[in-house]
């Protein structure tokens, strides 16, 4: 699972490194970007071949959802099961995005206590982990769009400390998860 992360990385170094153009949004660097706050995401716009930054709310609402209560609880989705669930499988198929990231964190559980670990690519080279959104409209007619980091079991640095990781794609994946096809 990956509940916590880092882009510690201005705007427009992100629009440079993923070939990516935004709109006035701003947003400052964090270093620790946690569940149900604005995150930046990059979709690819379906009628131009433009890579686009917006931000969005970090916990999926799927279209259909009655209420915004369970965002908290899908800020992941497993790839091994997201085609099939229904809060995901729709996103699977035509709604994904590039997170982009610097840094995720793990806990490691020690009986009682939580000892975080921080995990980079490269010495804190930017990456995008792969990313799943939804549009929802809640009971006054207010669009809400919203996401969520796709996960995977874990690699042999990360398994001594979670059983889970965030999908860490390599740049020339980045088109291929994009494509709405």
């Amino acid at each position: 699972m990956c509940g916590r992360y880092r882009l510690s990385r201005r705007k427009q170094f992100i629009e440079e490194h993923f070939d990516s153009v935004s709109g006035e949004e701003e947003w400052t660097p964090r270093y620790n970007i946690a569940p149900t706050q604005p995150i930046p995401v990059i979709r690819q716009n379906p009628k131009e071949p433009i890579r686009e930054i917006s931000l969005m709310r970090w916990g999926l609402i799927p279209s259909w959802a009655k209420d915004a209560s369970g965002a908290a609880r899908m800020i992941n989705a497993r790839s091994e099961t997201a085609s099939t669930k229904p809060a995901f499988r729709d996103a699977m198929k035509s709604r994904r995005c590039l997170i982009p990231a610097d840094a995720f964190y793990e806990w490691m559980r020690t009986g009682k206590a939580k000892q975080p670990y921080c995990f980079e690519v490269n010495e804190g080279e930017l990456f995008a982990f792969a990313g799943l959104w939804d549009r929802w409209k809640d009971a006054a007619g207010k669009w809400l769009e919203t996401g969520s980091i796709v996960t995977t079991t874990p690699n042999a640095l990360t398994a001594p400390v979670h059983n889970r990781m965030p999908v860490i794609l390599d740049p020339d994946g980045y088109d291929l998860w994009l494509d709405q096809g």
